[in-house]
């Protein structure tokens, strides 16, 4: 499984409207493409000295269905971001592998 997960910190005086926004119109858009099967919204702990950070860890299936959604859908949405937030909400992207989920017994 790859987790794409994408962190962005947004400016103090833009987060609610920011909040609904991703909850509202971009994590779903970004799920319906079909390219991933799941999204977590998190929240950074611990990083107030630079607005509020945000997490969104979405998931799928293979690294072909990864490269699939950044070839036909990631500009365009990412596009959306930048002209809606610009320097008010700045994000970095990580590619991250899934070798092991570990659970208590």
């Amino acid at each position: 499984m790859i987790i794409y997960n994408v962190t962005v910190s947004v400016s103090e005086h833009r987060t609610e409207e920011w909040l609904e926004w991703m909850r509202g119109e971009h994590i779903p858009e970004v799920l319906k493409t079909g390219k991933f099967f799941e999204a977590r919204f998190t929240k950074v702990m611990g990083m107030e000295d630079s607005g509020n950070t945000f997490s969104i860890q979405y998931r799928c299936a293979s690294y072909d269905d990864l490269n699939a959604y950044q070839t036909e859908y990631a500009h365009e949405l990412q596009q959306k971001h930048i002209q809606r937030f610009g320097d008010d909400a700045l994000a970095f992207r990580t590619i991250l592998e899934l070798i092991e989920e570990l659970q208590t017994t």
